[in-house]
């Protein structure tokens, strides 16, 4: 799994590449660790494009993620493809709970117009 971070003009940007599973998660939850530590409201896109598969894991990383961005008061958008994690999150009703996007274009223009 490769992440990496950098900080938009309006949000912090995670993209990730590989599985997110019992192997990869620990991965990504140790680089989310300074992202979600600054203070203040965290306006946070995880572009998942290149993440082919998720298992109960993952999935819990990116639960406790939205749920910390919440606390702050900021936002956490999922750039999503059609697949697996999409059909992981609409089985689960997470859907209801996540806001997705397409791209990271259209993600970054969401945070824009909220802001």
């Amino acid at each position: 799994m490769v992440v990496r971070c950098w900080q938009e003009d309006l949000c912090t940007v995670v993209g990730v590449s590989g599985e997110l599973d019992v192997a990869g998660a620990p991965r990504l939850r140790a680089e989310l660790e300074p992202v979600l530590s600054t203070p203040g409201p965290l306006n946070l896109v995880m572009d998942l494009s290149e993440v082919p598969f998720c298992d109960s894991v993952g999935l819990g990383v990116l639960v406790s993620t939205l749920n910390h961005v919440r606390r702050t008061g900021g936002r956490l958008i999922l750039v999503l493809q059609e697949g697996m994690i999409s059909h992981l999150l609409t089985i689960t009703n997470l859907d209801r709970h996540f806001e997705t996007s397409p791209s990271l274009a259209d993600a970054q223009a969401a945070l824009g117009t909220a802001a």
